[in-house]
């Protein structure tokens, strides 16, 4: 590698295990509400979205001002699963991230960056509680973009990082990632072990394990 290279990443169901997070505090913030919880395959294919869109797809017809105590609710009920659990329990990362990550902090010709619907307080404890404090050039949030497939995320990690599009690469395990990374003009890596199902992906390359994506960023970027 001799050309500097961005690599983005987007969180859950990519960098970590986060559903028995995501399901408690969805659980949380519809039985705040006394509504029934939806299934947990509902729950886990919006995973991605930002919060209030989110919610808008899983509660059909929901008024702003409700939804949004659902959205402060679950982001509560978050932050205390947060402080009740280790992070390795609730949000493990996947087997071989932290290797891959490693690898790819080592090189001093790769930026990396996250892209996630996460909101910026839900990614700095996840981030604290795995010890990535240093890791992550640039973080891109729920909070300050539109959700999901809407490709500013990663038109905004461009900016701030100075890279292009053609040397870029988005890692992401949804049809939002897929999708926003081909809106934003950047190379898409799909991975077969989160919520989405890996055929619906249709991204430039696949990694069915995360020893794969170190040669599959290579060769994308190649492309």
């Amino acid at each position: 590698m001799s050309k500097l290279r961005l690599v983005l990443f987007d969180v859950d169901g990519t960098l970590v295990d986060s559903q028995a997070d995501i399901l408690s505090s969805m659980a949380a913030a519809f039985g705040a509400e006394g509504l029934a919880v939806p299934s947990r395959e509902d729950v886990l294919s919006i995973v991605g979205l930002s919060l209030p869109v989110a919610m808008e797809r899983l509660l059909p017809g929901v008024d702003e001002v409700q939804r949004d105590r659902m959205v402060e609710t679950y982001k509560d009920a978050y932050v205390s699963l947060r402080q009740a659990a280790p992070v390795e329990q609730t949000s493990p990362l996947y087997p071989g991230i932290r290797d891959v990550l490693d690898g790819l902090r080592a090189d001093p010709w790769t930026v990396l960056g996250v892209a996630t619907g996460k909101s910026l307080r839900g990614l700095t404890k996840l981030i604290e509680g795995h010890g990535l404090e240093q890791y992550f050039t640039t973080q891109q949030v729920a909070d300050h973009h539109p959700s999901k497939p809407h490709p500013s995320m990663v038109l905004a990690a461009l900016s701030e990082t100075g890279m292009a599009a053609r040397d870029t690469v988005l890692i992401g395990d949804t049809s939002y990632d897929m999708d926003m990374g081909r809106a934003a003009g950047v190379k898409t890596i799909g991975v077969g072990w989160g919520y989405h199902p890996a055929d619906r992906l249709q991204a430039d390359a696949v990694a069915r394990t995360a020893a794969e994506l170190p040669g599959l960023i290579a060769q994308v970027l190649e492309q």
